[in-house]
This record gives C-alpha cells, sequence and structure tokens, in this order.
C-alpha cells in the first residue's frame, strides 16, 4: 500500500479524488469542516492539516479499498501542483520552530508552577505581531499560545485573574473556530467551563459540563472528566447525594479508559462529597485511595490532596490538631508558588471550621 510520510493539501485532495466523493461527502467522512477540505484543495503544497488530521488521513487511506488505493497512487505519479500560500507570512514571527519548542518549555513550567518564566516566554510571542499578519501555522501557534497564557492566569486564580482568562480562551476559541478545529475549540470549552466553576457560577459550570459530556469533538478522556467536573460544582453547591452518583460513573470511566491519575483525582473528590454528605467513615476510605494511588508530583496537585484530607480532618474533633498542620503545609506550598486560588480555598476551608 502506499503511504504519506507528510500530509499536504494536494496529498489530502488527491485522496478525496481517489476516494471519489463529494467536498461534502469526505468533510463529514473525516470528520473535519468542509471548509478545511476546500482549502487543502485551493492551497494545495502551501498548506498542510494539522497533526491530529494527519492521522485522520492516514487512517481514511488505510482503510481505503484497493482499487481507491491504486487510483490515490496514480493520482500522486502526476507530480505536484503549483499553489500560493493563503496569506502572507509574517516576517515578524518566521520561526515556527523555536515557538513551538517555547510552547512545550512553557507547558513544562505551568506544570512546576514556574508562573515568571512561562509568562516571559509567552510575552516574547504573542507580543510579536498580530494575528491578521499570521500565515495558518503562525495563527495555530498564536491560538495555543493564548491557551497557555489562559492557563497560567487560570492556574494562578484570583478574580481578576479568571477574568483575563476567560478573555484569553474566548480569544483562542475564536482562532480555533477560523482554523477549523473542532477538538480544540471544544478544549477551550471546556477550559471556560472550569474557570465559570472556580468564578463561584455551580449551576452554570454544571450545566456547561453536563453539554461536553456528551460532545464527540472532545476526547472520551476529556469526556470523562466533564462528567467528574459536574460532580465538583454539585457538591460545591451542596448537592452531594447527586454530585456522589456522578462522581462514581465518571470514576468507573477512568477504570474503563485505564487513567490511573484521573481516577485517583476521582477517588479524593468522592471523598470530599461524602465529607459533605456527613460520612466521614467513606470520606476516609477514599482519601486515603487517593493518597496511595495519585502521583502528585507538582506544587498544585501536592496543595489539592492536602487541602481536600485537612478538610477531612478538620470535621472530626479527633483528627482537629492534625488537620491544622496538614492545611498549614498546603497553605506554605502555595504561598511558595503563588497559587492564590488555592489560597482562597485553604482560607474557606479555615472560616468553615471556625464557624462551627
Amino acid at each position: 500500500m502506499v503511504s504519506v510520510r507528510r500530509w499536504t493539501g494536494r496529498e489530502a485532495g488527491l485522496l478525496r479524488q481517489a476516494l471519489r466523493m463529494s467536498v461534502r461527502t469526505y468533510a463529514a467522512h473525516l470528520g473535519v469542516g468542509i471548509r478545511t477540505v476546500s482549502k487543502w484543495e485551493k492551497h494545495g503544497t502551501a498548506t498542510c492539516p494539522w497533526p491530529d488530521t494527519q492521522a485522520i488521513l492516514d487512517t481514511a487511506l488505510a482503510r481505503a479499498d484497493a482499487t481507491a488505493q491504486a487510483r490515490f497512487e496514480q493520482l500522486l505519479t502526476q507530480g505536484p501542483l503549483r499553489r500560493q500560500p493563503s496569506r502572507t507570512p509574517s516576517p515578524a514571527i518566521a520561526d515556527h520552530e523555536t515557538w513551538t519548542e517555547d510552547l512545550e518549555r512553557i507547558v513544562v513550567c505551568l506544570d512546576r508552577q514556574d508562573f515568571a518564566f512561562a509568562a516571559t516566554l509567552l510575552e516574547r510571542w504573542l507580543g510579536r505581531g498580530q494575528p491578521r499578519d499570521l500565515d495558518d501555522r503562525g495563527l495555530y501557534l498564536y491560538g495555543r499560545s493564548l491557551v497557555l497564557s489562559g492557563d497560567l492566569r487560570r492556574l494562578q486564580g484570583t478574580l481578576q485573574d479568571l477574568m483575563t482568562a476567560k478573555r484569553l480562551y474566548s480569544d483562542a476559541h475564536d482562532v480555533f473556530t477560523e482554523l477549523d478545529i473542532p477538538r480544540r475549540a471544544a478544549q477551550i470549552e471546556l477550559s471556560l467551563a472550569v474557570v465559570t466553576e472556580m468564578a463561584g457560577r455551580l449551576a452554570l459550570a454544571a450545566t456547561r459540563y453536563q453539554q461536553l459530556t456528551g460532545d464527540e469533538r472532545l476526547s472520551t478522556t476529556d469526556r470523562a472528566r466533564a462528567q467528574l467536573w459536574i460532580g465538583t460544582a454539585l457538591a460545591k453547591d451542596g448537592r452531594n447525594e447527586f454530585a456522589i452518583q456522578v462522581m462514581r460513573q465518571a470514576a468507573e470511566r477512568f477504570e474503563e479508559l485505564d487513567e490511573p491519575e484521573d481516577w485517583a483525582t476521582a477517588q479524593q473528590k468522592l471523598a470530599l462529597a461524602h465529607r459533605g454528605a456527613g460520612d466521614l467513615t467513606r470520606a476516609l476510605a477514599y482519601i486515603d485511595t487517593a493518597r496511595s494511588n495519585g502521583r502528585f508530583e507538582t506544587p498544585l496537585q501536592r496543595v489539592q490532596i492536602d487541602t481536600a484530607h485537612a478538610h477531612i480532618l478538620l470535621t472530626d474533633p479527633a483528627t482537629r490538631s492534625e488537620g491544622h498542620a496538614i492545611l498549614d503545609r498546603a497553605s506554605d506550598i502555595a504561598t511558595q508558588y503563588g497559587l492564590k486560588h488555592q489560597l482562597r480555598s485553604i482560607k474557606t476551608v479555615r472560616n468553615s471550621q471556625e464557624s462551627t
């Protein structure tokens, strides 16, 4: 069978011809937009599908029958068509490879909660040019940069940060909608729902999560996360029994998908929901399971598990002293790494304890 090392618009268009499909049928066959297929055929070798779509095209070619594969191979031998690029590349941002490498470094920085260095790298690219001046590859990288900048603000978590994160995510959503990359757009919608929850709009957040649990643009793992986060919003809103049911279903999905870290996170959230429902025995059992199975390698993860553990221990007078010690430790880490949303959560836990 003929294979394609790197798909461009030319090869993608030739595959449509080999399959003898209309543009509309071909787009539906691949699960992409009609506009995307039209762009491939208009710009030929001057445009390249995104990595996710490259894999989809590989699969479509592999599943084609022998006759269609033979037609595709014959069409390939006719030579490439000359096309002009869809945009004039920006001279200010010409090194896409360096930009891509910096985005990978930013992801690592955010995992480590090194916000200052991440912000420096993001400013290097977001401040260098206007989106309208970028070619498609540059616009894609610009959209990724906006998302990571939103993630940075969301992780820091002041109310002002959350407002800024919402704006950055919305701008990124516009970029990926223009580029017709539905998976990225849906992931941003999930991030926007998280921001809504963090801002305290719990009923609206739960509704948005519910809508995304069945969204085929998202991966099965992301849809399971959306289901778990429905439970989180419900538990924060005091609807703990319902939250427990939803969270258990999400935990089962994570187990089926072999996602141990997400499964451990679900145990942590179930622990808090059982605490809210007044069942400390189950709360302690779930938090022990989460602590035994989670990796908790980042400062944020350590603060989250310690805060949850302390919240449960503080509920029982017999373990209140231990709970205070663990909460103090979580507060120290959150302060050290600038995790302001977590500091607000810790303050809420302390206030709830003082009021009992």
